[in-house]
């Protein structure tokens, strides 16, 4: 059984759609499990459908509007450089409407209804692959994993997208009488699952680099600090659970093919570009090409 999994990692989800291409499309390789923690949960469902291109043209040309119906940030550009800082004005309407988060992300929510119809919904359903997508449940301190075989098209569109919602700059959702939030603020990289539930070899793409890097601008306000504080948290998280990934699929005689990005793709993922993320998606197919024409050279000396 093949699983390919794919982290968390915002904007970087174009990346992980590029390596994903290659996997699909050149090397044909079949997946019997498709695993996604928020970004990566958007890309699954159309990676299992097989339906490629379209996943990349959403990616390519998705901005702060398609996400935000109220961001909580603004972006400066000085010198080449993008750095965030507070949107005042917006932060302050939405605390006295009473939500408990700085921004809101219900247009991501419509964006993925709007890419992810019933039509398609019922096909990946009928598929014998699964797909399965991470949440946060922060009222039980749990991760919880959601599969499209055991809800109906409404309820499925809603966790792809609570499993999105990088808290507390995106929507907090209420539901089954529990907070939920990002599913990378528990499991960023969800292999032991993946093995859990069969997977004999799995495909992890992680939207970090391999080894540790200088990958954060200074602190230059609170909000600044604040996405710096989350950031490191997530990237220990990950690490963590490429670790316990690695001793489960030992124990497990598995087998974990790790794709990594092999620089900094961008110091803070939250922001979307389009002429950069269609870079990154090349970026992606021209790794995952790289690295199987590497394992193929070794294998044949």
């Amino acid at each position: 059984m093949r699983a390919l999994v794919i982290s968390g990692g915002g904007s970087k989800g174009a990346f992980a759609g590029g390596v994903a291409q290659y996997l699909i499309e050149n090397k044909h390789l079949k997946y019997d499990l498709f695993i996604g923690t928020s970004t990566g949960s958007l890309l699954v469902s159309h990676l299992a459908m097989n339906k490629i291109e379209e996943i990349k043209e959403i990616y390519t040309s998705v901005t702060q509007d398609s996400i935000f119906n109220v961001c909580p940030f603004k972006i400066k550009r000085k010198k080449g450089i993008e750095t965030i800082g507070i949107n005042h004005l917006n932060v302050v309407r939405n605390i006295l409407r009473g939500s408990k988060t700085f921004g809101e992300s219900f247009n991501l929510k419509e964006l993925i209804k709007k890419n992810v119809t019933q039509d398609a919904f019922n096909h990946l359903k009928s598929l014998e692959a699964d797909v399965v997508i991470t949440v946060s449940n922060l009222s039980l301190n749990q991760v919880e994993y959601k599969s499209v075989k055991d809800f109906d098209y409404e309820e499925f569109c809603e966790w792809v997208w609570i499993s999105c919602n990088y808290t507390p700059f995106m929507s907090l959702v209420k539901k089954n009488g529990c907070e939920y939030a990002d599913g990378g603020l528990g499991s960023m990289v969800p292999i032991e699952e993946a093995i859990k539930r069969g997977a004999t070899t799995v495909d992890a793409i992680i939207l970090q680099t391999e080894t540790t890097t200088f990958n954060r601008m200074p602190s230059l306000n609170a909000f600044s600090l604040l996405t710096n504080m989350f950031a490191f948290m997530l990237d220990r998280i990950e690490s963590q659970n490429v670790r316990i990934g690695k001793f489960v699929a030992t124990n497990q005689n598995a087998i974990i093919n790790f794709y990594y990005t092999p620089t900094v793709l961008t110091t803070n993922s939250l922001i979307f570009e389009k002429e950069k993320m269609t870079q990154w998606w090349q970026s992606g197919m021209n790794f995952a090409k790289f690295k199987d024409e590497e394992t193929s050279q070794l294998e044949t000396e």
